[in-house]
């Protein structure tokens, strides 16, 4: 197999590429492998592979989502450990990916997988948005997309989709939304935090 990828850096959209045909689980990994350092993201379920470039836009709504996020835990009194986009894979489940953001919640201690993953999502192609984190039990996912947040939460083997977290049920999601639209983060947080007065 042979493929070359070329990565637009001064790009405001994302590049997707969908592999065609099918991979066993040692080939993903070379893939990986190769791409660790190149600033594109891989996903791998059930054989096909996805790769993805992150663009400045992508990165600007999920680093102000981070923001407002942890800035809601601090101020509750919550206790997090944020994991960011660390890679989740497991081969028996034929999946690995990396969401934007993620956190163990209420706690200190390390669990399998984190309590609450994020993914922004700027453009189409997404192999199986939820499958990835069926295959994994990741009890709440969020996905900001075409400005708006769905909360999806894990429950009998599948996903809901929810109108609150159910991991954060104070956490007033329309203030959150209505923030991260905001054109100055200073405004947004400030915005953000009268919440809290």
């Amino acid at each position: 197999m042979s493929l070359t990828l070329t990565v637009k850096t001064d790009s405001e959209e994302e590049q997707r590429l969908k592999m065609p045909g099918t991979y066993t689980w040692q080939e993903f990994e070379t893939l990986d492998n190769l791409l660790m350092s190149s600033g594109v993201r891989i996903t791998y379920l059930d054989g096909a592979i996805e790769l993805k470039t992150v663009s400045e836009a992508h990165e600007s709504i999920k680093s102000l989502l981070r923001l407002l996020l942890e800035t809601y835990l601090m101020m509750m009194g919550i206790e997090f450990f944020p994991v960011g986009n660390a890679t989740r894979s497991s081969a028996s489940k034929s999946v690995s990916f990396e969401p934007d953001e993620s956190y163990y919640l209420f706690s200190k201690s390390h669990k399998d997988h984190p309590d609450l993953a994020i993914e922004v999502i700027l453009s189409s192609g997404n192999i199986a948005k939820l499958e990835k984190y069926l295959r994994l039990g990741i009890p709440e996912v969020w996905f900001w997309e075409n400005n708006t947040l769905e909360v999806y939460v894990f429950e009998n083997n599948r996903y809901g989709l929810v109108t609150q977290s159910q991991l954060l049920p104070e956490l007033d999601l329309n203030l959150l939304v209505q923030c991260t639209q905001m054109a100055s983060t200073l405004e947004a947080v400030n915005t953000f935090r009268q919440q809290f007065l």
